[in-house]
């Protein structure tokens, strides 16, 4: 397998649709250091994110307990892509990789270009090449994505662009990114697949819960759902990607791990609180992204969205100031008790899904008790008042809705010590 010792980062600018190279990154010592080039230095006034990259000359190591700037780490695939990669290796050792296989060097080279946020990874530092893939059918990715999931192995004649398509994007189910030029104005999504191994229809719970989440007046990504071949797949609009007149503009992102500087395997102490006080400290309109947060998480613990952990907040970092993306990945979990928890520590150390433990955060969020529940009110009355619309919207069917129904959404655990437990239609 390929191990490259450097490879060359190179970066969008805010509103420009070509990259610009701003610098290298090597393996030293069993860590992957980065050093700025110095056009980037002379010309650019901007870090690629001021906590793990500040923006000065000279070799840059990785903060203490990583191995990659954690800004860095974010522009590379997660579980998902890098189990894409290690089946689409070539040679007769791919059907024997597991994801952990594979060096974040090698990640970083043989993952598509159209990744998330405005980074890429080049072995170039003059001429810029990307990995694209172009006109890959939704049919093809989905089948793709089933020999994927499923640990088959791969045709030899496997199309490169099918990789670079499923494997630049993050999250453990199948996914893969794609451009839709059939309506007016050309889009970039995401598709994500149903999977023949879900027992309850998890795309269209996150459907579900999205439309829900937009109704209520959070800032979210907007979805839409699709059939191919009789199976479910859930497109998400990117919102790291601007259409212009000459090209895509990229919009720089790093996740909430990234603000803590944390390694994902020593995080399970981050809580919403540590967020809201890094928002207060860093953020451009504190005050309204605070309130964002908090409403983001409550109505996590409404739909059933446990997975709610720090790579899945996210900033934009266009400039020097910081601001929320819009909410993604708002999936309801499946559930084998009548009780949840969720990723992040919400307050006084419980990740209990209930609303009485959000109540307790509401100070961190400098929102009063009365204010939290004005907004816990409102998400529960706008999802009690849309949820047979929304439903009907994504055609889950009678059975369907009640293997939702107050199990992932408005759960009654959730209400235990607040209040009673509304009912939904």
């Amino acid at each position: 397998m390929t191990d490259p010792r450097e490879l060359f980062v190179w970066t969008w600018l805010p509103t420009r649709t070509v990259p610009t190279l701003a610098g290298r990154v090597a393996t030293v010592a069993g860590k992957h250091v980065f050093e700025y080039a110095p056009s980037y230095l002379e010309h650019v006034a901007r870090p690629i994110f001021h906590l793990d990259l500040p923006l000065r000359p000279g070799r840059i190591d990785p903060p203490a307990g990583h191995h990659l700037a954690p800004s860095l780490r974010d522009a590379l695939p997660d579980r998902w892509g890098r189990r894409v990669l290690a089946r689409g290796q070539p040679g007769p050792r791919a059907s024997a990789l597991e994801a952990d296989d594979i060096d974040e060097m090698d990640v970083m080279l043989r993952s598509g270009s159209d990744r998330i946020g405005a980074l890429d990874f080049q072995i170039s530092a003059t001429d810029y090449v990307p990995r694209e893939c172009p006109n890959v059918s939704l049919e093809d990715l989905m089948g793709f994505a089933d020999v994927v999931a499923e640990g088959r192995g791969l045709p030899p004649a496997l199309d490169r662009a099918i990789v670079h398509a499923a494997s630049a994007v993050g999250g453990a189910r199948p996914k893969a990114l794609v451009t839709d030029h059939k309506e007016t104005g050309a889009r970039k999504l995401i598709a994500k697949f149903s999977s023949r191994a879900d027992t309850i229809p998890i795309v269209k719970g996150e459907f579900v819960a999205m439309r829900l989440a937009a109704a209520t007046g959070l800032d979210v990504a907007p979805v839409a759902l699709t059939r191919i071949a009789g199976r479910d797949v859930l497109l998400v609009e990117r919102f790291d990607r601007v259409s212009t007149g000459s090209g895509w503009a990229r919009r720089g992102v790093v996740s909430a791990l990234t603000w803590t500087q944390e390694h994902e395997l020593a995080a399970h102490h981050i809580s919403y609180q540590t967020l809201a006080t890094l928002i207060r400290e860093r953020f451009a309109d504190p005050l309204r992204d605070l309130r964002e947060l908090f409403a983001r998480m409550t109505f996590n613990i409404l739909v059933g969205n446990t997975d709610d952990h720090a790579r899945n907040h996210a900033a934009f970092v266009d400039d020097v100031s910081v601001a929320l993306t819009p909410a993604y990945d708002i999936a309801p979990q499946q559930r084998r008790s009548t009780t949840a928890n969720q990723a992040l520590v919400i307050a006084g150390g419980s990740r209990a899904a209930q609303l009485v433990v959000a109540l307790d955060a509401a100070p961190a969020f400098q929102l009063s008790t009365r204010e939290a529940r004005d907004i816990i009110a409102h998400q529960v009355a706008v999802i009690r008042r849309s949820w047979l619309e929304t439903c009907d919207a994504a055609g889950l069917t009678a059975a369907e809705r009640r293997q939702f129904q107050h199990c992932q959404f408005l759960p009654p655990y959730a209400f235990e010590g607040y209040g009673t437990a509304p009912t939904l239609p």
